[in-house]
């Protein structure tokens, strides 16, 4: 009765060399075992990174050329995704339609500008004259147009953006895409003339 001790106490066997047998193999492991879909991955990656130092460097502009076609489409498609920084955001977005929905004088400026060179070689004084007043009447009417258009956006975007962080920098960036040709602005334009979208 004294002697004897309780079935329930005694300690239930354990397969001591199973458990440090496990925990010795995660120890010299270090680290979890790879999936299968892993491994192949990693096999894959390796075989596609030559060797050879040239075609390693082949292979990297390859690659660079791709990423950079892929950049290029996505933008074109309107994908704020593959567009710069600058160009990202709601409010650039608006600024981009806002503009891109008129005309300004500023996109023929370059045009302008190659005419009054060409005359430039005209060695008449009368036309010298006229030509320089045209020119400067012609850049006072741009500014003014520009103007306009700042001060229109400023107010339609405080309107839609309450918030001032929202409308950083807007107004410059739309001063400076108002000032590149059309067909040349990145990212390209999502409306037409008026504002009606483009299909």
């Amino acid at each position: 009765m004294f002697g004897r001790s309780d079935k329930s106490s005694t300690p239930e066997p354990t397969d001591a060399g199973g458990a440090t047998s496990d925990a010795g193999h995660e120890a010299g492991k270090g680290r979890p075992t790879p999936s299968r879909r892993e491994a192949e991955a990693a096999r894959k990656q390796q075989i596609k990174i030559p060797k050879d130092p040239k075609a390693a460097k082949k292979a990297t502009r390859e690659r660079d050329r791709e990423a950079r076609a892929t950049q290029r489409r996505g933008m074109m498609a309107g994908d704020e995704r593959y567009m710069p920084l600058r160009d990202q955001g709601p409010a650039k977005s608006f600024t981009r339609d806002f503009v891109d929905a008129r005309f300004t004088l500023a996109e023929v400026f370059i045009f302008v500008a190659v005419g009054v060179l060409l005359l430039g070689f005209i060695k008449q004084q009368t036309v010298q004259t006229w030509v320089s007043i045209a020119f400067f009447a012609f850049t006072a009417m741009i500014a003014v147009d520009m103007i306009v258009l700042l001060v229109q956006l400023s107010m339609r975007a405080k309107k839609k953006f309450p918030d001032p962080k929202d409308r950083k920098g807007i107004l410059l960036y739309g001063a400076l895409r108002t000032l590149q040709l059309r067909r040349l602005r990145l990212p390209p334009p999502r409306v037409k003339r008026g504002g009606a979208p483009k299909t």
